[in-house]
């Protein structure tokens, strides 16, 4: 993205941190754990890889900005008392999580199997397992958990549901930016830019 944004960058940004309101209502609480399993975080797959680094982080920057400003961003409620409770330490590294899948996505070319196995591959270990460090380590601050308890309540158990968001993403976006690469979606590829000072 550089030193200049877009009108179209800048919507679809908007766009994609609404897309995260609908997605972070679908989830399920386990017994065990107050994590709950959400669709949330495959929006932050999605905006890195469909954004790119630059839109996909300030995506993310805005679920964050939205919900401290009281906004229902995040599983239907805001305010500080989301980031600040057990799951905040996820939703913290989201916009560095799209920011990570934006520039290594960008390197993955085509749309065949080698492509989206790369390309699945790139989401999961840049999209997801980051949120597993700030997640799990602000989990232990907030409970009081032992690492270990932390990584049973709050990693283990999503690991495979990760995966496989991962799968959906690459088999969605592989024929979008076949159509729609980053620069194209975001107006990235004309002339008219607005220069930020």
């Amino acid at each position: 993205m550089n030193s200049k944004l877009t009108v179209r960058g800048l919507v679809f940004s908007a766009l994609f941190a609404a897309l995260i309101v609908v997605f972070s209502n679908v989830n399920i609480h386990l017994g065990f754990t107050p994590v709950p399993i959400t669709l949330g975080n495959m929006v932050v797959m999605l905006a890195g890889v469909l954004l790119g680094a630059g839109y996909g982080f300030f995506s993310m920057l805005l679920v964050i900005l939205l919900t401290l400003l009281g906004l229902p961003m995040l599983h239907g409620t805001g305010g500080l008392a989301v980031l600040a409770g057990p799951t905040g330490g996820y939703v913290m590294v989201y916009p560095i999580c799209a920011m990570l899948v934006g520039m290594v996505a960008s390197m993955i070319k085509g749309n065949g199997l080698i492509s989206g196995l790369s390309l699945a591959v790139v989401v999961f270990v840049l999209g997801a397992l980051p949120c597993y460090v700030g997640g799990v380590a602000w989990l232990m601050h907030v409970t009081g958990m032992t690492l270990e308890k932390a990584l049973v309540a709050g990693c283990y158990p999503f690991l495979l549901g990760d995966g496989i968001k991962a799968i959906a993403t690459a088999l969605i976006c592989l024929p979008i930016r076949h159509l729609y690469p980053v620069s194209r979606l975001v107006g990235t590829s004309t002339s008219k830019v607005a220069n930020l000072r």
